[in-house]
């Protein structure tokens, strides 16, 4: 019983997290969410299979990155801004 639940478990973790890892990248270079739809899918199936956490690993901290990049260019603007006044 318990080995065949493990089976459904990841048949259905599959057959929910391939198809959102697609349209991620399909969603990529479009304008919209496509990275994170991407690191969604990356999720899900990372529940159930190990080999997916190191590309989930990876696309976490770029977005870690960018988020970081983004606010040290919104306080340069800030301080920026508030040395004209």
């Amino acid at each position: 019983m318990k080995k065949s639940y493990r089976i459904l478990r990841k048949v259905v973790v599959a057959l929910v997290g391939v198809p959102i890892v697609i349209l991620g990248i399909i969603l990529i270079p479009l304008p919209g969410p496509g990275i994170l739809v991407t690191i969604l899918g990356l999720f899900i199936l990372s529940l159930e299979f190990e080999s997916v956490k190191k590309p989930l690993d990876k696309y976490l901290n770029k977005l870690k990155k960018i988020y970081k990049d983004a606010k040290e260019r919104q306080q340069k603007i800030i301080d920026k801004n508030s040395d004209r006044q």
